[in-house]
């Protein structure tokens, strides 16, 4: 019976040693990866990490891991981590928050749209929850609700500037110029300086025939921000509305130097350039717009087309 009882505290004692080890392991890799995250070293941080969490799946080294994924841009492996934090802390909100997103940047709709309703039935006045949802139903073109969610976030935070923004350029979109206006306005007085609001002052005035206004904000942002490459696009969007082609083209070519990436200051580029007679370049602009966004070929296209038909009729017109 001593005997037994000997080998039973043994073993105890052996296995009070082995989970002693594995978690003073499990803490020298999660803080040699926390030193590794803060000195820039990524790629040590991950390994130090996902080594913790095979011997211990911890939420806070789960949340380090995924800020570091988002921040490398592996957005799956990002969201793979995320979720097992959602199942491991069901009742907490920010997960759901990160979570959606994630899918944003994934454009997966449904699912972000999933991950807001959970964080807003877990805390039903998160102002940053409705703003998600609302993003989700603006990614499935679900306009209306989108609107009655950027209401909800704004009505529980009114200096909430992203949803006012985001709410003034759909209902630009809808053409309910004064109720976007409003919503620019109360931007600029909480912040006058505010590219995007200007932004879109300036294309709302455009769009309600104030040119001149609208001229005189994009040229205040470009004055303000050199570097802001949607108001030269919006200025020589202006100057294609009123025939000034040859320094809508100019525009187009600063954004461009600017952004070389820029789909559509390739599109709009081409679409002047056609204007202007000279097609051969429309086509290389309208191409390489294409190889930037695959997925504006229709648009483009179809944008193509219409101008060229434009041009060939008065051209034979023109002949007789």
């Amino acid at each position: 019976m001593i005997k037994l009882l000997k080998s039973l505290i043994k073993g105890k004692d052996k296995e009070e040693n082995a989970n002693s080890k594995e978690q003073k392991n499990f803490e020298i890799l999660k803080y040699d990866g926390m030193r590794a995250q803060r000195i820039g070293r990524m790629d040590y941080a991950i390994k130090c990490f996902t080594s913790a969490i095979e011997l211990q799946e911890d939420f806070e080294v789960l949340s380090y891991l995924s800020q570091i994924y988002t921040q490398t841009g592996e957005i799956s492996k990002a969201k793979e981590t995320i979720t097992r934090m959602v199942e491991l802390e069901p009742s907490l909100i920010n997960p759901y928050l990160n979570l959606a997103n994630i899918c944003y940047m994934q454009e997966e709709y449904d699912e972000m749209a999933t991950a807001a309703q959970n964080a807003i039935r877990l805390e039903a006045d998160n102002d940053m929850a409705f703003y998600l949802l609302a993003k989700a139903n603006h990614g499935k073109n679900d306009e209306i609700n989108a609107i009655v969610n950027l209401t909800k976030a704004i009505t529980l935070k009114p200096e909430f500037i992203d949803a006012l923004l985001m709410r003034a350029e759909i209902l630009l979109g809808m053409r309910q110029h004064k109720e976007a206006m409003e919503d620019v306005t109360a931007v600029l007085q909480l912040n006058a300086e505010e590219e995007h609001a200007l932004l879109l002052r300036g294309k709302i005035k455009e769009a309600t025939g104030e040119a001149e206004e609208a001229e005189k904000d994009f040229r205040t942002i470009t004055a303000m921000n050199p570097f802001n490459e949607q108001a030269y696009i919006c200025l020589g969007q202006l100057y294609i509305e009123q025939k000034k082609i040859p320094e809508a083209i100019e525009l187009f070519d600063e954004a461009i130097e600017l952004n070389p990436n820029s789909a559509q200051a390739y599109y709009e580029r081409g679409r002047a350039k056609l204007l202007n007679g000279d097609k051969e370049g429309s086509t290389e602009d309208m191409k390489m717009s294409l190889q930037l966004n695959p997925k504006n070929e229709e648009g483009i296209n179809g944008e193509y087309n219409y101008q060229k038909s434009k041009i060939d009729s008065g051209l034979r017109s023109m002949l007789g």
